[in-house]
């Protein structure tokens, strides 16, 4: 995978429409980014971004990228339309490719570990997906260490397909998987592509001086979100964070995906974007991931693991 991915919860087919979603494609794809992650409750209605964004993608070379879907969340009522069953999975993999119009996805993931449904079933649903062509590799998402370990394992008793990668949410402000996936992941060579590495925009210059109106926060999340992700001890953090980068030659955003990208264990950063400069601005980390001691140290006082 590229050490930059983009993907389209939110965005494409939600609060930004198909010219933007052009645009941010195409300028990705001239950067070096070949990764494109949705999922089948994307969008506005769920749904829409696979529709986006499959006109889009049949303007690219397909053979030269990775598409990635995944089923889990609430699509339709009843019992069968959501979590992970065989039925579900199956079911939502087939109105995913019907959506984007591909053929197959390169990745296809488990979005969400089901308490519900043995293992077993969830696991051998990605299996059959796979030997059925229409995905290459299995993948999960936001499922414990404990439980990918599981996963892996069942899928070597069973002779499924191997999980090679999982879609964790991490970030500076949000560093859980530190103590808990990535061990697990280390040890048994499962990638690890985190989503929201920007913490929904937290770790940008956006919100350091007051609430945008054309932001996320201002248009969908409201004031609850804002009183609970911007205290005035987060904002003292987020602007020494900002000195921070801004020394390095960096924006806040770029450090924060340098960051992420210090664990060998990451295989990818996946982001979201809502323009061209912003695609343009997130690649550009790549000129500076190294990190000092003192850095590394500065970070850990003011975002804690």
């Amino acid at each position: 995978m590229p050490a930059i991915s983009l993907g389209a919860w939110e965005t494409y087919g939600g609060y930004r429409g198909e010219d933007v979603a052009r645009e941010c494609f195409f300028t990705a794809f001239d950067l070096g980014i070949t990764h494109f992650d949705l999922a089948n409750n994307y969008g506005t209605p769920p749904g829409n971004a696979e529709i986006v964004c499959g006109r889009i993608l049949k303007e690219m070379p397909r053979d030269e990228l990775i598409i990635s879907s995944k089923a889990g969340y609430l699509m339709w009522p009843g019992p069968y339309g959501e979590w992970g069953s065989r039925k579900y999975l199956i079911a939502s993999c087939d109105q995913s490719l019907k959506r984007t119009g591909l053929e197959y996805f390169d990745i296809f993931y488990s979005h969400r570990f089901d308490p519900d449904t043995p293992l077993e079933e969830t696991l051998g649903a990605l299996n059959q997906i796979i030997k059925s062509g229409k995905a290459l590799y299995a993948g999960i998402s936001s499922y414990s260490g404990e439980k990918t370990a599981e996963a892996v394992s069942i899928c070597e008793k069973n002779g499924f397909e191997r999980i090679l990668i999982h879609q964790p949410y991490y970030n500076m402000l949000g560093r859980g998987i530190e103590k808990d996936l990535v061990p697990v992941a280390r040890k048994l060579g499962v990638g690890i592509i985190p989503f929201c590495p920007l913490a929904s925009g937290l770790l940008s210059d956006k919100y350091l001086n007051g609430i945008p109106a054309n932001s996320r926060a201002a248009e969908r999340w409201g004031k609850e979100w804002i009183e609970k992700n911007l205290s005035e001890a987060r904002l003292t953090a987020l602007k020494e964070l900002n000195e921070m980068a801004t020394n390095r030659g960096q924006t806040l955003a770029q450090m924060a995906l340098a960051w992420i990208l210090r664990l060998p264990e990451i295989t990818s950063a996946l982001i979201g974007a809502s323009s061209a400069d912003q695609v343009r601005e997130n690649v550009a980390a790549l000129s500076n991931l190294e990190f000092s001691d003192d850095e590394l140290a500065t970070i850990d006082r003011l975002c804690p693991a």
